[in-house]
């Protein structure tokens, strides 16, 4: 065995014996689990007008792109989609990415450098951390959701630029960031406010419009806001939405943009077809609420801001089981394990669905709290 083999060895035991093992299991075209481990929040990757338009799309164009959007890679397609997206939003302008995480890394990177100050939440996903390490800027990360934190930071910038990052609503716990007050904050300081609304677009707001519409925020030129396709959508890619300038500065200046083959075809028709269905049922995101309030109070935790409802569970290992006994009994949810989770509590991940009818989100909702109760009591 070499230097390296022994050293996955040992890492994986490390993983396995703190209940962190993580391994990737297929699902079968006919799954007919419960699903509500997905992020496809109004069951649009599977409507019929969004599947017919990312069918007739591949055919149309292909199955991919062809290059990067700045030599062939965009179409139609994708000015359409960037068009209604700003229309939809409220924003100035948008450009399409082929993931959510590559929009969240252009974001931050393009805006921010060695002279400048990132101030992060502590409970920001991924793709925000690590667009804040590699823009190479200073970073101070505040407490959850602390504005006051969020002040004395920008209050010692000592005349850097400044940037913000924030959810609006939040991936792991739900709950919603002070958007009013951190806008505020950042015209006070000059500073720009980046808001992912990975889990609030189609979720919060007018019709879905998002949180930042929401709180009067789509014109204020000191927030930007990011998007994937890949969630309420039921599609695939990422947007930034925010003023001409910023899109014109992204276009030329983001890596993750000018390197990257553009969405292909068929996901970015799908996204545009979801949100034209979105735009028509302005009530999915009431739904929404009201399934996720009635599980919410039968599991005993908080209501989410948006479609998200996290269970916190006694250990990594009571997580893990508890997921596999709903499993067992035809219902899949997430579970969410340090590293994953901002305060290391591991968690059951559960997404509230508009596409299920209503026996089916019944038996989901009972076999939850039968199992989440008999794990708690066991731990």
């Amino acid at each position: 065995m070499s230097g390296w083999e022994a050293w996955f060895a040992e890492q994986r035991i490390k993983r396995e014996d703190a209940g962190l093992q993580r391994t990737l299991r297929p699902r079968a075209v006919d799954d007919d689990v419960i699903d509500l481990a997905n992020n496809d929040y109004l069951g649009l990757s599977c409507d019929p007008e969004v599947r017919r338009a990312a069918a007739d799309a591949a055919l149309a164009w292909g199955a991919g792109s062809g290059a990067s959007r700045l030599v062939t890679g965009t179409t139609t397609l994708h000015a359409d989609l960037e068009r209604e997206l700003t229309e939809f939003t409220g924003r100035e302008a948008a450009l399409v990415f082929s993931t959510g995480y590559h929009a969240n890394l252009s974001a931050v990177t393009v805006l921010a450098d060695k002279q400048t100050l990132i101030v992060s939440d502590a409970h920001v996903h991924a793709s925000l951390i690590d667009a804040a390490r590699l823009s190479r800027a200073a970073i101070e990360v505040v407490p959850h959701n602390d504005v006051a934190a969020v002040r004395a930071a920008l209050a010692e910038a000592g005349g850097r630029r400044a940037i913000v990052l924030t959810e609006s609503v939040f991936s792991v716990l739900g709950d919603a960031a002070p958007l009013t007050d951190l806008a505020a904050a950042c015209a006070d300081h000059d500073a720009l406010l980046v808001v992912d609304e990975a889990h609030g677009l189609g979720v919060v707001g007018d019709g879905g419009r998002g949180l930042v519409h929401a709180h009067g925020l789509a014109d204020d030129r000191h927030v930007v806001m990011t998007a994937t396709l890949s969630k309420s959508l039921g599609a695939m890619g990422g947007a930034v939405l925010g003023s001409a300038a910023l899109i014109d500065h992204l276009t030329n200046r983001a890596r993750p943009f000018i390197f990257d083959t553009g969405l292909a075809p068929a996901p970015a028709s799908g996204a545009l077809a979801a949100l034209r269905r979105l735009r028509g049922q302005p009530g999915f995101p009431a739904l929404i609420h009201q399934r996720g309030g009635e599980l919410a109070d039968r599991l005993g935790v908080p209501r989410s801001a948006g479609a998200v409802l996290s269970v916190p569970m006694p250990s990594p290992q009571v997580a893990v089981a508890a997921q596999a006994a709903a499993l067992a009994s035809g219902v899949r949810v997430g579970c969410f394990r340090p590293p994953s989770v901002p305060d290391g509590i591991s968690r059951l991940r559960i997404t509230t669905h508009v596409g299920l009818d209503d026996e089916r989100w019944a038996r989901a909702v009972d076999v939850l709290a039968r199992t989440i109760d008999d794990h708690r009591r066991q731990a």
